[in-house]
């Protein structure tokens, strides 16, 4: 089977609305949620009816739990690869096809110590597939990148892979096109809460809570696929909570 990147799978739907939630402890600790929606009105007016493969699945698992059980195939991977699998081996994964109640999605979540060691959640369902079929790893065209030294967040996404990124964009440019007369169920949220008053954003499109603990930023799916470095984000603390 021909392996298709996450990020091109969230493309592919079309019809995705993707959550991405960030919640900070005082200390630093925390966790991350990444919620992929399938918009199952949109996806039917696309004219594509449920297939028979699309039966009933609701399952929960944590990556480790893929390691220990296929470890004779985790074992025929280079040490490279085994060494990715491990950066997820504390990831939850929650996968629910729903054809009688129109439900679709993905939940990948995890907790942290530090938000400098979050593993790319965006791929963490690719790699338990690659896992689970042994199928060869393919590495992702971008990383994201977080930090937090308690006052200033920063989400950064870097582009690692160019060429891979560039064939990705021109397939996305494609079904643009093509959905182009649909009015498609795409938007792509971060929600990031935070132990101490927000001071500032750099994005100005960000609303805040009324406790200015809370930060909302929402885009397009497909800006972000075409252009994705638009969600990197710095977000300021107050260095006291305000009375």
């Amino acid at each position: 089977m021909k392996y298709i990147s996450a990020l091109l799978i969230i493309m592919l739907l079309t019809s995705c609305q993707v959550t991405e939630t960030i919640n900070i402890n005082p200390d630093g600790s925390g966790t991350i949620e990444v919620f992929q929606l399938r918009d199952e009105n949109s996806y039917l007016q696309l004219g594509r009816p449920y297939s028979d493969s699309e039966k009933f699945k609701d399952t929960i698992f944590v990556f480790q739990d893929y390691i220990t059980k296929y470890a004779v195939t985790f074992a025929k991977f280079n040490k490279s690869d085994q060494a990715l699998f491990q950066e997820h081996a504390n990831v939850k994964m929650h996968i629910k096809v729903d054809p009688v109640q129109m439900e679709n999605f993905n939940v990948i979540s995890s907790d942290f110590k530090k938000i400098e060691e979050i593993p790319n959640l965006y791929v963490s369902l690719s790699l338990a597939n690659s896992l689970k079929e042994n199928y060869p790893v393919s590495k992702e065209s971008f990383k994201i990148k977080y930090t937090f030294d308690g006052f200033t967040f920063k989400r950064n996404l870097l582009i690692v892979d160019q060429q891979k990124f560039d064939k990705d964009k021109k397939m996305l440019e494609e079904r643009k096109k093509m959905y182009a007369k649909y009015k498609l169920a795409q938007s792509y949220t971060l929600k990031y809460h935070f132990p101490r008053a927000i001071k500032s954003v750099s994005n100005e499109k960000a609303i805040i809570s009324s406790d200015k603990k809370t930060m909302t930023l929402k885009f397009q799916l497909s800006d972000c696929l075409q252009n994705p470095e638009i969600t990197n984000l710095e977000v300021v603390l107050e260095q006291k909570d305000l009375q």
